[in-house]
């Protein structure tokens, strides 16, 4: 089920026992060799989310973006190379105007994705809202300030964190997470609208097949589509 917003006045602590320490570890552990084999290839990227606040469950996923545009085949070698196995590539676009992105899925827990398209400053801003960690930050055990699925700001303690929601407060939580207020009241926005009326199908879901590039699929979408195009050239 997922996480719905939550909207209260106090600040809850939340103690973490010692599996959730293995957990978090184990986690951070899979995500670092990931990134370490991008880095080796000279690829920067940030893993985003619980793994990166340390607010982890069982069901936790470990999700690896690469902020910038890389060619896809330099990832792909790279992986490849390191004998990681690929279970399938998407690429999807979420409305019209977002950015394209590419998703390499190593299994049901893990993904690798990177814009197909130059992101706007919104959308770069979404996974600092969510908290992000590069590979350095998680090699020396920091965990960041971030908002979780159900509103909630999260903010690590030596024991666990401290959680409390961010409605009323789009302000302070912008400046604490070093972004926009316009990106806090978007996330705000869908996530409460989400909660509504459930999820909302994608504009462009679509699965490569072993012959395909990202590049080669994006190039015949453009040219089918003229709302892909327009993103395409647009920031």
């Amino acid at each position: 089920m997922a996480k719905k917003p939550i909207l209260r006045d106090e600040r809850l602590e939340v103690i973490y026992d010692d599996d959730h320490w293995r957990l978090l570890k184990q986690l951070r552990s899979e995500a670092i060799r990931l990134m370490s084999i991008l880095n080796i290839f000279g690829i920067f990227s940030i893993v985003h989310g619980s793994i990166a606040r340390g607010d982890i469950s069982e069901k936790s996923d470990i999700d690896i973006f690469i902020p910038n545009t890389v060619p896809s085949f330099l990832i792909e070698t790279a992986l490849e190379r390191s004998d990681v196995l690929i279970s399938r590539r998407l690429l999807i676009q979420a409305t019209p105007t977002y950015s394209i992105k590419a998703y390499i899925e190593i299994d049901e827990r893990k993904s690798i994705s990177f814009p197909l398209s130059k992101l706007r400053k919104t959308e770069r801003d979404f996974y600092k809202f969510g908290g992000e960690a590069t590979l350095e930050m998680l090699r020396e055990n920091v965990r960041v300030l971030g908002v979780d699925k159900r509103l909630m700001l999260i903010e690590p303690t030596p024991k666990g964190h401290i959680e409390s929601s961010i409605i009323g407060r789009e302000n302070e939580v912008a400046k604490l997470l070093g972004i926009s207020v316009k990106t806090v009241l978007d996330r705000v926005r869908v996530l409460k609208r989400r909660d509504e009326i459930g999820r909302t199908g994608l504009f462009i879901e679509r699965e490569l097949s072993p012959q395909e590039t990202f590049e080669s699929v994006l190039k015949e979408l453009s040219e089918r589509n003229p709302a892909v195009r327009r993103r395409i050239r647009t920031v």
